[in-house]
């Protein structure tokens, strides 16, 4: 049997009950600091695009990468934009305590490139393709 998923001695459904002062006590410093000096309008609306419609196929599409991951987006999905695309990701209640932009990633892995090809330099010229 899996077990339950908790976070700081709280499930899912206890978060969704608390209200934003009370889960900001037991979030990380950064987003206590952010719940508590309030929501931009822009995270607010995002926010309230997520509230409004339960039954969305499509998920929200957002830029705003600093809103944390709060109770109420538990199972909805966003696109979240990383410069160059969209990254679509389904909010789990393990994800809490994080910040949306944490889950799209801005960089890629490093580019491998391989050694120089017949042609490439000077040398090459009077090599043996055999």
């Amino acid at each position: 049997m899996p077990k339950e998923f908790k976070y700081r001695g709280k499930t899912p459904e206890e978060m969704k009950k608390m209200t934003r002062e009370d889960l900001a006590e037991i979030l990380p410093a950064r987003q206590r600091r952010t719940l508590k000096r309030g929501l931009t309008k822009q995270q607010e609306k995002v926010l309230s695009k997520l509230k409004e419609d339960t039954n969305r196929k499509e998920p929200v599409k957002t830029h705003i990468r600093d809103l944390p991951i709060l109770p109420e987006m538990f199972g909805k999905k966003l696109s979240i934009h990383n410069g160059k695309q969209w990254k679509t990701i389904e909010i789990k209640p393990s994800m809490i305590g994080h910040y949306i932009g944490d889950f799209a990633l801005t960089r890629s892995e490093a580019v491998k490139h391989s050694g120089p090809g017949i042609g490439a330099t000077r040398g090459t010229k009077y090599m043996s393709v055999r």
